[in-house]
């Protein structure tokens, strides 16, 4: 199994960057996980609800871990995104275009997690299914 199928095989999500915004990838990042039929959490710090879902600060207030966690962060928030996921040992990290940081990559993959930072993006391959 690739990167990118390990990364659709997780039972549970998070969306780092999900947005009230429907316009704003993170919004529609999140609600194409939901429509896939995955569970999925959103994360951003500023928001109590996004699409009728509780939203959390961060991957330490989750009522569980997520086995995989798609980013939409600026690079520098990336950084802490991928240094709270390394701490809760989320297994799969898709940072999503723009988001991408090499030194959370680096961290990441030497903590032993599945990190897609290529450039590709989620919303393309769920559409494709």
């Amino acid at each position: 199994m690739n990167n990118l199928q390990q990364f659709l095989a997780s039972k549970t999500y998070a969306v780092a960057g999900a947005s009230t915004r429907r316009e704003k990838y993170g919004n529609k990042v999140f609600r194409a996980l939901l429509a896939s039929g995955r569970d999925a959490y959103p994360l951003n710090p500023a928001q109590d609800e996004i699409e009728g879902h509780r939203a959390f600060r961060s991957i330490a207030d989750l009522p569980m871990v997520p086995e995989a966690l798609s980013i939409i962060t600026p690079p520098a928030v990336t950084r802490k995104v991928v240094a709270d996921a390394i701490a809760a040992e989320v297994q799969h990290i898709w940072m999503q275009p723009g988001a991408e940081d090499e030194q959370a990559s680096e961290s990441a993959r030497q903590a032993g997690i599945n990190v897609i930072d290529d450039g590709s993006c989620l919303l393309v391959l769920l559409a494709r299914m």
